[in-house]
């Protein structure tokens, strides 16, 4: 039997694929053990992502530690030395300081990175300020008394340990009283058992007021979440109930929020912006100005139906007084009206904003800055339709940008870092 080069080529492929399974049938097996064990120890998320790496592929290799002579010698060409150079010089000296001399850039290269930032990690026991603290003292041991180990040495007292226990409760918490009643059988008069001192008068206490107004404008959390968690741990309050109880808060801030203004208005330097928002009663009102309209046969109403709540940054001294107001009134309105309780004596406040007309005031009694990180942003978006008059603007003001960060980093005061914007 005679077979063609063809045929031949593929006799020899089948038989060396037929010895490749046979010989490698417990390589498969393994790789799909190796396959299942992963995918069990992922879904069991006892081991992070780059330990499972580690474990498979072993750990990686670390980046090597320059040697010292090389880290002199960057430090060297650093403080412009040269080739020749064979003193050494500090690098305060190199950099106009007096003082300790610092550490030099190779020197700096080789301080250990990584780790947590400032602020992360575990958080000692000293910032649990709101703690309660109990004293635990022994019982049978104190100051003075003779070591009962070695009876030799007397006891003298240190700092003590600090150990915490941490438990949960809900946001809000109830008591049920049960009041003893009496009834007289022959008048049929009923006498009920006072409650105790510490009950109040109120149902809602101050306290759980606060903590509905908290959690709602605090923590953003919606009604009907917080209603569905109470009701998780047996106290349910309803989102209503929560609302009315929130209202009466509103209440009570009025006062502070009046004198926030009075402050507000006399501050040197006022941020002022809108955004939408929605409002039941006003997009009822809507619904009317709508209705009367279309009666009248107009296709809109005149009335002004846009809802809107105008944020107020103001910078009073080192004090910073954010004031918000929700309503018809644009931010050029609302600024209005704030700067009519402004003093007389007291000179014309910045204001920063956008170029939109909303935010114009009365612009004789203050000094308008325009955001250039608005003006920036609205040329980015057009780029694309007008690339090389948009890439004329972008670029000046990049220059602008620049200048603030140099200023910026020379920490220089208001009135000298305006002295060198001008220059």
């Amino acid at each position: 039997m005679t077979l063609s080069a063809e045929e031949g080529e593929a006799l020899i492929a089948r038989v060396h694929l037929r010895n490749l399974a046979q010989a490698d049938a417990g390589v498969v097996e393994q790789i799909i053990r190796m396959y299942f064990w992963v995918a069990c120890a992922l879904q069991e998320a006892k081991r992070s992502v780059k330990r499972l790496r580690d474990l498979l592929f072993g750990p990686g290799r670390k980046a090597k530690t320059p040697p010292e002579s090389a880290a002199s010698a960057t430090s060297s060409e650093a403080l412009g030395e040269g080739e020749g150079g064979s003193e050494v010089v500090p690098v305060a000296e190199a950099a106009g300081c007096e003082g300790e001399p610092a550490a030099s850039e190779g020197e700096a290269s080789l301080k250990p990175k990584g780790g947590h930032r400032e602020g992360t990690g575990r958080l000692g026991a000293e910032v649990s300020v709101g703690a309660e603290r109990t004293e635990c003292r022994h019982e049978e041991l104190a100051v003075g008394q003779r070591c009962p180990v070695c009876g030799q040495g007397t006891f003298y007292e240190l700092p003590p340990g600090v150990e915490r226990r941490i438990d949960g409760h809900g946001l809000l918490s109830a008591m049920r009283y049960a009041l003893q009643k009496l009834r007289c059988s022959a008048c049929g008069e009923t006498f009920t058992a006072a409650l105790p001192d510490e009950a109040g008068t109120e149902k809602y206490s101050a306290r759980a007021r606060a903590v509905f107004a908290v959690s709602r404008y605090d923590l953003g959390l919606p009604f009907y979440r917080l209603q569905g968690y109470q009701a998780m741990l047996g106290v349910p309050v309803a989102d209503a109930t929560q609302w009315d109880q929130i209202e009466q808060v509103g209440d009570c801030s009025y006062g502070v929020f009046a004198y926030l203004e009075r402050l507000a208005a006399q501050g040197e330097l006022i941020y002022q912006d809108d955004t939408s928002v929605r409002i039941v009663s006003l997009m009822e009102e809507n619904r009317q100005m709508r209705a009367a309209a279309e009666a009248l046969g107009r296709s809109r109403p005149t009335e002004r139906t846009g809802m809107f709540t105008t944020a107020l940054v103001v910078q009073v001294g080192e004090r910073t007084i954010c004031l918000y107001d929700s309503g018809r009134s644009h931010a050029g309105e609302n600024l209005k009206a704030l700067l009519e309780q402004r003093q007389a004596s007291v000179d014309k406040p910045l204001v920063m904003s956008d170029a939109l007309s909303r935010h114009e005031a009365e612009e004789d009694g203050l000094i308008r800055c325009h955001c250039l990180a608005h003006g920036r942003r609205q040329f980015s978006d057009l780029e694309d339709v007008f690339p090389t008059e948009c890439q004329v603007v972008i670029e000046a003001l990049k220059q602008v940008f620049d200048h603030e960060d140099e200023a910026r980093d020379q920490q220089l005061s208001p009135t000298d870092r305006l002295a060198y914007h001008q220059e």
